[in-house]
């Protein structure tokens, strides 16, 4: 029986100011689609933590295969100084986890960060070493039968099934790391993102002993402002 794998992917701490940004890769037989929806597979924003933690383990179970990569605060740091956008950065891992699955996948839903939202899946398709197609490329006549078809959507974490998946991996592997970081430095710093005061603070509070450095994104506006400010307040 021939199956069709389908996979999604997506990312979590996009916007955060410390701590990793992760991406991940779920592939699943097409038929086990709906076995996602009925656990209760969604977008991860939309669950609690202790849920997201329950999925984790029961998307492993169903997956084909999986992949997910840590894009570390040095490495976007570097990336940013060298004119490299996050949007270049996400699409560089995404393709290195694409590479990683092992099975054969007819389609990547992949949520998409670009404004363009076809553009993101353009480059992870560059980058790939796999053979891959657009979607509008995909139809019959095209002249390219084999090849992973990339579907590259705003909101592809609400719309399908497979990419909530991907979504909650990310989200708890991220999640985990932080923990882990909060343990190592010592501090409760929050979530890692600038919206929580409860980060900003600990930033604050952190800069002169440097112990949260390694784990910033230096180049976030967040931390020219709060820079700033204890300028102002030293020459105040």
């Amino acid at each position: 029986m021939l199956f069709i794998i389908i996979a999604g992917g997506d990312e979590a701490g996009r916007g955060a100011v410390l701590g990793p940004l992760v991406v991940s890769i779920v592939a699943i037989k097409k038929g086990k689609e709906g076995r996602l929806i009925d656990i209760g597979t969604r977008d991860s924003k939309m669950l609690s933590g202790r849920k997201r933690e329950y999925l984790y383990d029961e998307i492993i179970g169903l997956s084909d295969d999986f992949s997910v990569f840590h894009i570390s605060p040095a490495e976007i740091n570097q990336s940013m100084r060298s004119n490299i956008s996050l949007n270049e950065l996400e699409a560089i891992y995404f393709a290195r986890a694409l590479d990683s699955i092992s099975v054969d996948i007819s389609k990547l839903y992949l949520d998409s960060p670009d404004v363009v939202q076809e553009r993101f899946g353009r480059r992870v398709g560059i980058i790939s070493n796999k053979p891959t197609r657009e979607a509008a490329r995909g139809k019959k006549g095209s002249g390219q039968k084999r090849g992973v078809t990339l579907i590259s959507e705003h909101k592809a974490d609400m719309k399908y099934p497979v990419v909530s998946a991907a979504s909650i991996l990310a989200k708890v592997e991220r999640d985990r790391e932080i923990e882990r970081i909060k343990e190592s430095v010592g501090i409760d710093f929050g979530s890692g993102y600038p919206s929580d005061r409860k980060t900003v603070g600990a930033i604050k509070e952190s800069m002169k002993s440097r112990v949260l450095m390694p784990y910033l994104r230096e180049e976030w506006q967040t931390i020219a402002n709060i820079r700033q400010l204890r300028m102002t307040d030293f020459f105040g």
